[in-house]
C-alpha cells in the first residue's frame, strides 16, 4: 500500500486525478493505492464473482462487479467485489450500465493480500456499512477465515464448515472451507 506524498484536499480533486494501476482509493482524506493482487487473491475473486453471478444474473436479482470504483459518503473505494441488487445498478438513460457508481454496494467483498494492512481493509468495509451496505466480507487466505462486517459495526469471524451469510434473496450456500478449497486445483 502506498500513501501519496501530497494527497488531494478533497474527494472532487481526487476524482480528477488519472486512474492508477492498481487502483487508488480516497477515504478519510487520505489517498492509498491498493496492492497488486497475487495468485490466491485473483483465484478467489474470479471464483466468487462467477459463483455469485451464476445464481443472481439471469433472474435479475443482483450482479457482482470486480474492482469497481464506488464513490459515496465522502470516499471513493474499490472493493475487490461489489455486489449490487439489480434495481440499484446505476444505468444510463439507454438502459446500459453506468460507468460511474456513486452509491454504496449492497455487499462488499475484500480479499486480504500478503503485506496488506487488515485494519485499512476493515475500515473500508466499516465505511460501507456506515453508508448502507448490508454485508461485508473480508477473506483471509492465510488464516482461511472470513471476517463479516455487519451494520452497527458488528464483526464476526467464520471458519471451517460454517456457512457464510449472503444477501437476502440470493440462493447461494457456501461454507468457509468450500471457498478456500478453490485455491487447490
Amino acid at each position: 500500500m502506498v500513501i501519496t506524498a501530497v494527497p488531494p484536499h478533497s474527494l472532487e480533486t481526487f476524482l480528477e486525478i488519472p486512474e492508477t494501476k492498481p487502483a487508488s482509493e480516497f477515504i478519510n482524506g487520505q489517498v492509498t493505492q491498493k496492492v497488486v493482487p497475487q495468485g490466491e487473491h485473483s483465484r478467489l475473486q474470479v471464483k466468487l464473482c462467477t459463483n455469485i453471478n451464476q445464481v443472481v444474473e439471469t433472474p435479475k436479482i443482483a450482479y457482482a462487479f470486480s474492482e469497481l470504483r464506488c464513490t459515496f459518503g465522502g470516499a471513493s473505494i474499490v472493493p475487490d467485489i461489489s455486489v449490487f441488487r439489480w434495481e440499484r445498478i446505476p444505468r444510463k438513460s439507454s438502459g446500459r450500465v453506468s460507468n460511474r457508481f456513486e452509491i454504496y454496494p449492497d455487499w462488499a467483498i475484500a480479499i486480504l493480500s500478503p503485506d496488506q494492512r487488515q485494519n485499512k481493509v476493515i475500515a473500508n468495509l466499516l465505511h460501507c456499512v456506515d453508508h448502507g451496505t448490508e454485508l461485508g466480507w473480508l477473506l483471509d487466505p492465510e488464516d482461511e477465515n472470513i471476517l463479516l462486517v455487519l451494520p452497527e459495526h458488528r464483526i464476526q469471524i467464520l471458519e471451517g464448515s460454517q456457512t457464510v451469510p449472503v444477501l437476502s434473496g440470493i440462493d447461494l450456500s457456501l461454507t468457509v472451507s468450500q471457498i478456500f478449497e478453490w485455491l487447490s486445483f
